[in-house]
């Protein structure tokens, strides 16, 4: 016989809807208590995703996660404020999954959390980075001036001229991930923005 201390079978902590046009309140809530729970290890599955550049050169001297913590070192030496050296330190976390668009990636994780300028710089990081290599590749380096006149230019610049391109030194006193935890709980722990808050100015109307 079953034992009478059991819980009760997980499914019956989950909404019963097979469309979610079929939901109800109580469904919802089911949905949300665990959107909550979720939501709090959230930077622990960032950091971990971010540790999957472990050990992948991409035929640079360093790998990508010394790179990504190099740039974030660089900036929080430079006195940067904490939001864009977060922004530096994550700012490649999509090279594992997005060969060909990893700055969308990097934006779509940080979108929340990060100010209008730091989402604009890690959005466009890779066509201004561009400046430094893509005539080597048979591009156009100017390609970031389809972007000039724009106030996020010249911050985007400095952001990869400062903190990205040169930021593959085996040499340099880099400093560990775990000195930058503290700072991606931090900014992390709580939305700017979502999909589902109104924008500022329907908000103030």
């Amino acid at each position: 016989m079953p034992d009478g201390n059991m819980t009760a079978p997980d499914h019956f902590d989950r909404a019963q809807f097979t469309a979610m046009q079929d939901g109800t309140a109580e469904d919802y809530a089911k949905i949300q208590a665990h959107d909550r729970e979720f939501a709090k290890h959230s930077v622990d599955r960032v950091l971990s995703h971010l540790n999957l550049l472990a050990g992948d050169h991409g035929g640079f001297r360093i790998d990508r996660l010394t790179h990504s913590l190099q740039s974030a070192t660089l900036a929080h030496r430079d006195g940067a404020d904490e939001e864009l050296v977060v922004c530096a330190l994550l700012h490649d976390i999509g090279d594992t999954l997005g060969c060909f668009n990893h700055a969308d990636i990097a934006a779509a994780i940080l979108k929340p959390f990060v100010s209008e300028k730091n989402l604009w710089i890690i959005e466009n990081h890779g066509i201004f980075q561009g400046y430094y290599f893509f005539q080597h590749l048979g591009l156009d380096r100017d390609m970031r001036e389809q972007y000039r006149g724009h106030p996020y230019f010249q911050a985007c610049a400095d952001f990869c001229a400062k903190y990205d391109q040169n930021a593959f030194d085996p040499n340099y006193d880099t400093m560990p991930l775990e000195a930058f935890e503290p700072m991606v709980r931090r900014l992390m722990s709580r939305p700017k923005r979502s999909i589902y808050m109104k924008p500022a100015r329907q908000a103030a109307e």
